[in-house]
């Protein structure tokens, strides 16, 4: 075997810039495999954290009502607590539910603000300060001012919001929206806080203000549109779920109230496992392009030194003996390509991991509705790189089994007298 080796890293060096386009094409291949599968995989997880935090929470529990009509706002189906306790009953009923973090108030409704030259609607969000940036990553967003506290009538906007209504932050402003009751009103907050982020929904269309105001103003108090529960690691997100529907039934309230995993209500999760699965058939793909040019230049090997391969077999190299040769030269190959491409594709995904890639001018026609980041940073982990790099050592040599299987059946009579 050790013989085997030495020859075939001889054989390697013969023409050496064969050999290397060999190893680029396949060092190219792994490295564009490391990138998109960070860059897929970032895409992905931010699709499913954003949706987590500012739509679903791990679960979300809220009137079934409500969740047929939820695009409307309605605030005629509110949460309000479980048979005869309130809502903060509920939310501590709900917190003792084993593996449950924590569980977060929201309170959305409809607003407009009237400008000199047109009406802009928005959504208002009454929270829990303090509960909304332990749970999620707003306070990465918050580049100026602060959340809104308690008891005040502050707001948080968005950039494009703030251009929206020539506002910025220190300004007051009057905002109008229809109470629970249906009479409109109109209150004047100060603007406390700025929030600059790639989703459009926080960027453009939600204000923020704190939970017990929203409830005082529309006249809701003890009452929320819906009760995020946040479990301590997605994996008990099924147990949970089957403890908070069980705890529904037994105060009666299963009809009144859903619960919803944050998998039933987005049709993108689904369709990110799906997109998960497509895109390793891909990167396969990709790994197999590589190998057209390592099979070609295999096959040029074998024509070339046809009689050289009859020679050694007539002097006692057995087929087993020149298909491991062969096999050995891919591997060669293969796994010096491979390390490159994971190398050079670990280091720039890295790069982009830090600093972002910003589709905002792309994107600009997305539904707000869609919770997509328009600025992506790639998933950089040693287990993508890993994963190229593995993909391609086994692959690559696994495609020079023609050549070398053509190689080793050459009769050492016929290969001397044709070549």
């Amino acid at each position: 075997m050790g013989f085997v080796f030495r020859l075939a890293l001889k054989n390697l060096t013969r023409h050496r810039l064969r050999t290397i386009v060999s190893i680029a094409a396949i060092a190219v291949c792994v490295m564009v495999v490391v990138f998109a599968r960070g860059l897929v995989e970032g895409i992905i997880n931010s699709v499913i954290q954003d949706h987590i935090y500012y739509n679903s929470g791990h679960i979300k529990v809220l009137d079934h009502q409500y969740h047929e009509q939820e695009r409307l706002l309605p605030l005629n189906y509110p949460v309000d607590g479980l048979a005869e306790g309130g809502l903060d009953e509920m939310i501590v009923e709900l917190e003792g539910i084993e593996r449950v973090e924590m569980v977060i108030p929201r309170l959305k409704f409809g607003a407009m603000i009237s400008t000199e030259s047109e009406l802009v609607t928005m959504t208002g969000w009454g929270v829990d300060s303090e509960k909304e940036l332990e749970f999620t990553n707003i306070k990465d967003h918050l580049v100026e001012g602060r959340m809104p506290s308690p008891g005040r009538l502050e707001v948080v906007m968005g950039t494009k919001l703030l251009e929206k209504i020539d506002r910025r932050v220190g300004d007051k402003v009057t905002i109008v929206f229809n109470t629970a009751f249906g009479s409109l009103s109109g209150v004047t907050f100060t603007i406390v806080g700025r929030l600059h982020t790639g989703l459009q929904l926080l960027n453009e269309y939600v204000f923020f203000l704190p939970l017990d105001e929203a409830q005082r103003l529309l006249y809701m108090d003890g009452q929320v549109t819906e009760l995020l529960v946040v479990s301590r690691e997605l994996a008990s997100v099924p147990q949970v779920l089957s403890d908070i529907r069980s705890l529904l039934s037994s105060k009666g309230e299963a009809e009144r109230y859903a619960a919803l995993s944050y998998r039933e209500t987005s049709d993108l999760v689904a369709w990110a496992d799906i997109g998960k699965v497509v895109y390793n058939g891909i990167y396969v793909f990709l790994i197999l392009l590589a190998c057209i040019v390592v099979i070609n230049t295999m096959l040029m090997i074998v024509q070339e030194r046809t009689r050289e391969i009859g020679t050694m077999a007539a002097l006692g190299l057995e087929r087993k003996g020149i298909l491991q040769l062969f096999l050995l030269e891919g591997g060669i190959m293969g796994i010096i390509g491979s390390l490159a491409g994971a190398l050079l594709g670990g280091g720039l995904t890295g790069y982009l991991a830090r600093v972002g890639l910003d589709f905002t001018a792309d994107l600009e026609g997305v539904s707000a509705e869609v919770l997509f980041d328009t600025i992506i940073y790639p998933e950089s982990s040693l287990s993508n790189t890993i994963f190229a790099f593995v993909l391609g050592v086994i692959i690559v040599p696994l495609s020079c089994l023609v050549p070398a299987r053509r190689a080793a059946n050459l009769e050492p009579t016929v290969a001397m007298r044709d070549a």
